[in-house]
C-alpha cells in the first residue's frame, strides 16, 4: 500500500520538512506520494523523500483510497491492505482541538465523486509521522490496541525550558515515535 501525504499547509514549513522525512523513512521513499504541492520549489525538495504531485489527491486518478481520519466509524485494520491502494494523510497534526481539516480532504473527493472509505487508528490526532508509523504496524499485522500511546510529548529546549506537543505518539519500548530533525528545529527555534 502506498502512503498519499495531502499538503495542508500554506508552506513547506521547516517542521513540515522534518516529518515528512520521518515519514520517508518510516514508510520508504517509493511507497510515498505527496500530492497538492503547488510550488515548483517545494516539488523539488520534496521529491528526495517521495513522488511529488502538484495537484490534489482528488483530481490525481487515484483509486481504491481509504483516509485516515479520527472521526471515523471504523478502525485500520491489516485486511484493509487488501481492499485500499492507497492510504490518504493529511492535515491530521494541526491545532489543538483539532480543525478537521482531514475534512478539507474528504469534501474534495465527494465533489469530484472518487469513490473512498475512512477509517481511524483511535479517536486522538496524532502527527502524520506517528499516523505513518502506527499505519504501516497496523497493515503488517498488529492490532491498534498492541500499541503503547503517550497522550503528548514534552521536548526540552534546555535546562531551564520545555515545549510539551499535545498530540497522541506512539511509544515503542521505551522510545516516544517522533522525528529527531523536529526535536532539533524546536529546541533551535527562538521563540514559541
Amino acid at each position: 500500500m502506498k502512503f498519499i501525504i495531502e499538503h495542508l499547509e500554506p508552506k513547506l514549513y521547516q517542521w513540515c520538512l522534518a516529518e515528512y522525512g520521518h515519514i520517508s523513512e518510516i514508510a520508504g521513499r517509493k511507497n510515498l506520494i505527496f500530492t497538492n504541492i503547488k510550488n515548483k520549489k517545494w516539488q523539488d525538495k520534496l521529491k528526495k523523500y517521495g513522488e511529488v504531485c502538484e495537484k490534489s489527491v482528488s483530481e490525481s486518478g487515484f483509486k481504491k483510497i481509504c483516509v485516515l481520519s479520527q472521526y471515523s466509524k471504523k478502525t485500520l485494520t491489516a485486511k484493509d491492505k487488501k481492499k485500499f491502494r492507497y492510504l490518504v494523510l493529511g492535515g491530521i497534526l494541526g491545532d489543538n482541538p483539532a480543525k478537521k481539516r482531514t475534512n478539507e480532504v474528504i469534501n474534495k473527493l465527494k465533489k469530484q465523486k472518487i469513490k473512498f472509505e475512512t477509517r481511524n487508528l483511535g479517536s486522538v490526532q496524532m502527527p502524520t509521522d506517528v499516523a505513518v508509523y502506527v499505519s504501516k504496524k497496523i497493515l503488517e499485522g498488529k492490532k491498534l490496541n498492541y500499541f503503547k500511546f503517550a497522550d503528548e510529548a514534552e521536548i526540552e529546549i534546555n535546562e531551564n525550558e520545555s515545549i510539551v506537543l499535545p498530540f497522541r505518539y506512539a511509544v515503542d519500548g521505551n522510545k516516544v515515535i517522533i522525528s529527531e530533525k523536529l526535536v532539533d528545529y524546536l529546541r533551535k527555534r527562538k521563540e514559541f
